[in-house]
């Protein structure tokens, strides 16, 4: 069941949320320009820890598990925050996201990549995945995406 519109300006609570999220996000990355890139780094790696303790503790898992992929798979990509969403990124443009099924009232969480991750095979492929739970099958597919991505 999706989350229903609202008729003032036609988004649901959720995605104004999400909207006011990234808002602070940018406000927060100008305010961090004055810390050095270690302590930049590390405020980010923060925010993405404190928004997964934030999820239920089957989204947790997920999105635990997809954090420790990304460290041990493409270590290049840096954590942060997108729409409120852990998201990790390649000089400075996200590759790939975990949006919970909380964040939009969804009926599943989704594992996500953006353009930079340049995924690209044949005519046609997925950016994005539906997930309930990583198995580890599903675990060596996230993984090798993960290193095309971060390439």
């Amino acid at each position: 069941m999706s989350p229903a519109k609202d008729d003032t300006d036609g988004f649901t609570a959720e995605e104004r949320a999400a909207m006011k999220e990234r808002a602070r996000e940018i406000t927060t990355k100008r305010a961090s320009k004055k810390l050095s890139k270690e302590e930049r780094a590390a405020a980010d790696a923060a925010e993405v820890e404190a928004t997964i303790a934030e999820m239920t503790p089957e989204e947790q898992a997920i999105a635990r598990r997809l954090h420790e992929l990304v460290a041990e798979h493409a270590p290049a990509l840096a954590p942060k925050t997108w729409y409120g969403m852990p998201a990790y990124a390649k000089e400075g443009k996200n590759i790939v996201f975990f949006q919970p099924a909380t964040k939009f009232a969804a009926r599943y969480s989704t594992i996500g990549f953006n353009d930079p991750a340049q995924l690209d095979e044949g005519t046609m492929w997925a950016t994005a995945f539906a997930v309930v739970e990583l198995t580890p099958a599903d675990e060596k597919i996230i993984a090798a995406l993960l290193e095309k991505a971060a390439g």
